[in-house]
């Protein structure tokens, strides 16, 4: 059995009632139990001024304190104009300084993108692996996850009724597991039987 791993969940989305919340929560409920997630709040984070280091707002060091310690990411976003949304993009920003002291380095990571059209948060997915490239973050590579016309997955309560879908995140989250075992041990064989299937 793996150790466990605290795994630092960033929702691009700041609606109560976001799809990709919802996405999040439920990669959460279908992944192996040594995976530990913790979901980690973006919106209170102050727009990025380097000027504001000397004394970093509060918020600013409650992140950088919540995601330091994370053994991997786990990104779930919408797309808004062709990206990632602005305060995921600070989040990105305010995790990556001061210079030097990125709380991003080194963690394997992995972004899944839900939108309401056709196309998935296709362009939100790459803006950010973009930036997680620059960041020396690891990103997974396949099972890649466009989900196209999220809404249409979900019943009143909220809850999940496209099993295609849930088929689709439970194989996402267990390749992850994989990914997030194959960066932090480095170089070799990943035991096929690790988790259940």
């Amino acid at each position: 059995m793996p150790q466990d791993r605290r795994i630092a969940v960033i929702v691009g989305s700041l609606r109560k009632e976001s799809y990709n919340l919802r996405i999040a929560r439920i990669l959460a409920e279908l992944a192996p139990p040594h995976l530990k997630f913790e979901f980690v709040e973006i919106g209170g984070l102050p727009p990025y001024n380097e000027d504001l280091e000397q004394d970093p707002p509060a918020p600013w060091r409650a992140f950088r304190d919540t995601v330091r310690p994370a053994d991997a990411l786990l990104f779930v976003t919408p797309e808004y104009n062709r990206s990632m949304p602005g305060g995921l993009k600070n989040a990105l920003d305010v995790g990556s300084r001061p210079y030097g002291k990125s709380v991003w380095e080194k963690k394997p990571g992995a972004v899944a993108t839900a939108s309401q059209g056709a196309i998935g948060g296709f362009g939100s997915n790459h803006h950010l692996r973009q930036s997680c490239v620059f960041l020396d973050v690891p990103m997974m590579q396949q099972p890649e996850a466009y989900l196209s016309s999220v809404q249409k997955a979900f019943a009143e309560d909220g809850s999940l009724t496209d099993e295609s879908l849930k088929k689709l995140l439970k194989r996402f989250i267990l390749a992850y597991a994989d990914w997030v075992e194959k960066i932090l041990r480095g170089p070799g064989e990943i035991a096929s039987d690790q988790h259940p299937g």
